[in-house]
């Protein structure tokens, strides 16, 4: 099967693909063969329930919002240029590649990249702010019902206490990127089997 599906993936296209996310030669022919085994319509684009057949997303409480991340607004399926690009968000920085980016911009896969992929986990609404009741949201969606509302709620103001220092009630993108200023997101946001 994985020399049937590399056979449908052009040169021109892997060479493109290399350059837009960094994946090597063969990360991109064996992550081709993934999506080809995970396109159950078998129409060259992945759907959000052949996402949703992933064990791994399937169990994962943010999972909805991971799978949601792989689709353009207003789409309902990816092809497999889209899926690569996403998750190139999720290869790891070599130490030799963080300051080395394309001449075009930052690389998918930059720290800026990464925070920014986690910020719209966050904006559920995606207007640039994480408000107190989408914190909450998010919040739930990760400790179920482990918490109580209460010790939620407390969570949440107190996070945004911390963050916000506009005083909105909210969390910019430049509130979140500071306080996670020491955090390795690198690392804490990158696929080891991508490698």
């Amino acid at each position: 099967m994985g020399s049937r599906a590399s056979s449908l993936l052009r040169e021109e296209d892997i060479e493109e693909i290399k350059k837009e996310t960094g994946f090597s030669h063969s990360q991109i022919t064996r992550l081709y063969s993934r999506f080809h085994s995970l396109d159950k319509g078998e129409n060259g684009a992945l759907s959000r329930e052949d996402f949703q057949r992933i064990p791994e997303l399937a169990i994962n409480p943010l999972g909805d919002r991971i799978i949601n991340a792989f689709f353009p607004e207003g789409e309902d399926q990816v092809n497999f240029r889209g899926f690569m690009k996403t998750l190139a968000r999720f290869r790891p920085v070599e130490d030799n590649e963080k300051n080395k980016g394309p001449p075009s911009g930052e690389p998918l896969n930059s720290r800026m990249n990464k925070l920014l992929f986690a910020f719209r986990l966050y904006d559920l609404d995606r207007d640039d702010k994480i408000s107190r009741d989408e914190l909450l949201q998010v919040l739930r969606m990760m400790v179920g019902v482990n918490i109580s509302d209460e010790q939620l709620g407390s969570i949440a103001d107190r996070t945004i206490q911390e963050a916000d220092t506009n005083g909105d009630m909210c969390i910019s993108f430049t509130e979140f990127t500071k306080v996670l200023e020491k955090v390795d997101v690198e690392q804490k946001m990158s696929i080891r089997f991508l490698h």
